[in-house]
Order: C-alpha cells, then structure tokens, then sequence
C-alpha cells in the first residue's frame, strides 16, 4: 500500500490518537504540516465524535483523518474491587485531605454498534483500533465504508492474528511507547523494541501486510531509519505532548520537561499496563498491581486524589503518559513538527 497516494498525505507521519491531551485541533495541526491527524474516541460521546469530526473537516481541506477506538471487553462494575482500592487508597485520600466518591465518571468505552452508525455516517479516511479488533460483522461494515483499518499488535503472534482477521495495517508498537500498551493476548515478558517488532513482522513470510512502526520515534533521523526498513509509515505521539495544539496538563507538562525523570509501566491508573513518567504513587505501590479494580474502572477512585494534587502542583495521581525518549518534545505548533519530523524524506 503506498499510504500517501492512498490517503493523499504529504508525509507518512501519523499523530498517535492520546485521550486526555489532545482533541481535534491537534489532529487538525498535524494535517495543516502534512501528516495524518487522529482524534481518540474511547472517552467520548457520539455526539461530541461528530463535533470534533466536524471541526476538523471545516478547518482542512481534503485532509484524511483517523479515529480511533478500543476493543476491549467492558467487565461488569465489582464493588469488592472497589472497596478493596478505596481502602488501599485511604491514607492518600487522609494526606491529601479530600474524599473518595461513586462518580465513575467518563469510562473508555469498547467499541460498538453505535460507533459503526456514527462512522457509517461520517466515513474517515482511517479507523484504528486498540487491544485487538471489534467483532467480525461490525468490522466488515466499518471496512465497507471506504475506511482503512489499522490496528496495533505488540509481538509477532498479534500481528499474524490481526493480519488473519481483516486488519489492513498493522502498528507495530515497541516497548518504548508511551500510553497503554495494545496487548490483547501477549504479556509484558514477551514485548521486545519497535525496531525488533517492525523486522519480525515484516520478515514474516504469512504476513502480507503493510506496517506502520510506533514507539522511541522522535527525530527525523528515526522516521528515515524506519521508511528504509521498510515500513509505510510511523506513527509518533509522546513528541506532540508538548505542542501548542495538545491539552496536556500542566502537571504533565512540567514533568515532560524534567530530563532527570524516568518512565515505566503501570496498571495503576487504569488497569491495564500503559508506560508513563514514574511518579512517587508508582513506585510506593510497585507499578503492576493485582489490587486494583478491571480497566477501565480502576482511574475513578483516584479522580479526587489528581484534582486535589494538581491543585496543589504535584502529579502524583496523574497518569503522565510518556514513551522512553522524551527528546523530541518541545512548545511548538504541531504542524511544525510534524514537517520537522518529514526533513530527511526525499520525494
């Protein structure tokens, strides 16, 4: 597939879709610098998809976009779950002087049959997808609207298994990724590099097709690297964390910022593993936990906890979604690095 004719991009830069720091008018920055705009919808309404659709349509000329969803199974809510968190987590709520409450507030939501009406209607250029793909007869109608499907594997066998169901591009997302890790059947242990991931992937002789390599991408000398590797195209998200256009907090700003921080992953701030800019919450209760309720109800009780913190300009509940390399993050408009991330394309 040669995704620039395809999707009529000037660059194969894809904007990693981030919820919680980002909404259409990053997507719509990167498409003004050449690249592929995305816009998460896990967190949001059918109504407010179509909005954000909307702006993003009246602000770009002919300019594709991708959305975003995840396939993951919605358990249903487990008090005992609940109450065992709250209790683990009542010496904060004491330090902290605040609260717990029973606002779950907005969930991620699985994707649904009411997301393929609302694409049916809108028909993106590109539907991606995260933790696996939705079940077969909502994926044949999403793909009947014209749309090309992309979704993110984290090891060879999920790669082979998203190829053998109707996947038309496979995101081969490394270790070094910030934000949730897309595994939907492998585990942490068996999860190697972006740059591992991408040649298994592409020397396997069953896979035919097309990769999109994500994760440790921050410089124009890694998007060249890559291309010659033999990937379409990448997709990079902790680099666009700084810019104008990104919602990202203050909090996470400022953190983004300290060069002496590291990251790791957690299951702390939402229940499933996500790679984030270790605060002082990650390391007092080991970064993976058992304790804590089934994604995505786990962020609910440590609503209060962030709000009352980042009052008080500390981060320490606040999920600072990073990858490893940090370096290409700077307070530029996202179209600007968009185009400085395509220098060393020659077309």
């Amino acid at each position: 597939m040669d995704l620039l004719s395809t999707l009529n991009l000037a660059y194969p830069i894809i904007q990693a879709p981030m919820a919680g720091v980002q909404d259409e008018k990053l997507a719509i920055a990167v498409a003004h610098g050449g690249g592929l705009g995305s816009i998460p919808c896990a967190m949001l309404s059918e109504e407010q998809i179509m909005a954000q659709v909307s702006e993003f349509r009246q602000h770009t000329q002919r300019a594709p976009i991708n959305l975003n969803f995840f396939c993951h199974s919605m358990p249903s809510l487990n008090q005992a779950e609940q109450s065992r968190w709250q209790q683990l987590l009542a010496p904060y709520y004491q330090a902290f002087e605040c609260h717990p409450n029973d606002d779950l507030g907005v969930l991620r939501q699985p994707f649904s049959a009411q997301h393929v009406a609302v694409l049916e209607q809108l028909r993106p250029e590109v539907v991606s997808f995260h933790f696996g793909l939705p079940e077969e007869k909502q994926l044949q109608r999403v793909k009947a609207t014209g749309a090309v499907v992309l979704s993110s594997a984290n090891t060879l066998a999920e790669a082979r298994w998203l190829a053998q169901h109707g996947c038309d591009v496979i995101i081969a997302q490394g270790i070094e990724a910030g934000g949730h890790r897309a595994m939907f059947s492998s585990t942490l242990a068996e999860q190697g590099t972006t740059a591992q991931l991408c040649q298994q992937i592409l020397a396997a002789k069953d896979i035919n097709v097309p990769v999109i390599a994500a994760g440790g991408i921050t410089q124009a000398e890694h998007v060249a690297h890559y291309l010659r590797l033999g990937v379409i195209a990448v997709q990079v998200g902790t680099s666009y964390l700084l810019c104008d256009e990104a919602t990202t907090s203050a909090v996470h700003r400022q953190a983004l910022r300290a060069e002496h921080r590291q990251t790791a992953i957690t299951n702390l701030y939402s229940g499933r593993p996500a790679r984030g800019i270790t605060t002082s919450f990650m390391q007092e209760q080991g970064f993976i936990s058992d304790q804590i309720p089934a994604f995505p109800y786990a962020s609910a009780k440590l609503a209060p906890l962030r709000a009352k913190a980042q009052t008080l300009g500390k981060d320490d509940f606040t999920p600072l979604w990073s990858g490893t390399d940090r370096s290409g993050c700077h307070a530029i408009s996202a179209a600007e690095l968009t185009r400085d991330l395509a220098a060393q394309l020659k077309y």
